[in-house]
């Protein structure tokens, strides 16, 4: 167990390592049996080019030719398109797009969800470290995200997230255009599809949010939002479940799980459905920047945040003469 830290209760900040992602089970000659570990729809694995890699990192491509849903997780057929390719049992595939690219102040690349919020992590870090203020904080990276929260309930199972904490979990959320849009900040999720998080968390990094705006206003300054975020589920259920104070800091996110044109997908457009192909995903790069600036203030100011409570204690003393 950690000794007492100056900066407050432990502070781990999780973030999930994986991606919705093919994964080899077995080669028959040129034909691959894949499984797909994640959410996706399924017009979008219509005859879809893929590429694999080798455990020497070399790339394979392929075509989807077949794939049913199912648990635990949806299988595929492939047929290899490049020749003596190397592959094993075991070797990880995603969908063929286009090379990274930063355009118009978006970051697009294969998978932001959620290694863009896993990065910054990292990139507060490197600041924190150097802070004798914020010796209660802790980067937690889980697996099998995307399959329910397998990494994170073994962290609470298994005792990784200490009693007392508060968890500050880190996602990529769906951004609707009109609600929750992307290059308006990072958002402070209330909730998601299944949950709703710590209330006095939740309050507490709202606080340091609105912090951060007063000290750097106007149109290049902080920017955040505090939105419910209800098209997935995230860790911070399943912390929440287990009796953890737990809440979420995400980034809004286009096209999610690298479902391009997803909202025309949905609505039952036929053409659209015909049509649909995989797409990198993007956010905004100042969206990362402020998430790296507001992980870093959690850290050094999340204590100092004033809990409702004492908020609602004082209208109390202050306003009670009213009531007589």
């Amino acid at each position: 167990r950690d000794p007492p830290a100056p900066g407050g209760p432990p502070l781990p900040i999780p973030a999930p390592l994986d991606h919705p992602a093919f994964v080899v089970e077995a080669i028959n000659g040129r034909v691959l049996d894949l499984s797909f570990r994640g959410g996706v729809n399924d017009p979008y694995f219509t005859n879809a080019p893929i590429v694999l890699y080798t455990s020497d990192d070399r790339p394979v491509r392929a075509r989807i030719t077949a794939t049913r849903s199912g648990e635990p997780w949806r299988t595929c057929t492939a047929e290899l398109i490049d020749a003596d390719p190397g592959l094993a049992r075991g070797d990880v595939g995603r969908w063929d797009l286009p090379e990274p690219a930063v355009e118009s102040g978006l970051i697009h690349t294969h998978a932001c969800d959620d290694l863009a919020a896993l990065a910054a992590a990292l990139a507060a870090i490197d600041e924190l470290r150097r802070l004798p203020a914020a010796a209660h904080v802790r980067l937690l990276f889980t697996r099998a995200e995307e399959i329910g929260f397998i990494g994170a309930i073994a962290a609470c199972k298994l005792g990784t997230i200490p009693r007392g904490a508060r968890v500050l979990a880190l996602e990529n959320s769906r951004s609707f255009p009109h609600d929750s849009p992307i290059g308006a900040g990072p958002i402070v999720r209330v909730g998601d599809r299944i949950s709703t998080f710590s209330p006095t968390l939740t309050a507490a990094v709202a606080k340091v949010c609105e912090s951060l705006a007063k000290d750097r206003p106007g149109p290049d300054g902080f920017r955040w939002q505090r939105k419910l975020m209800p098209g997935g589920a995230c860790e911070a259920s399943a912390f929440q479940c287990y009796g953890h104070d737990a809440t979420c800091v995400c980034l809004p996110l286009g096209n999610y799980h690298n479902m391009a044109d997803l909202d025309l997908v949905q609505s039952g457009d036929p053409h659209a459905a015909a049509h649909a192909r995989a797409g990198r995903e993007f956010v905004s790069a100042d969206d990362y920047h402020n998430l790296i600036d507001l992980l870093v203030a959690c850290a050094t100011r999340l204590a100092d945040a004033e809990p409702l409570i004492q908020r609602m204690e004082k209208l109390y003393a202050d306003k009670k003469f009213v009531l007589g």
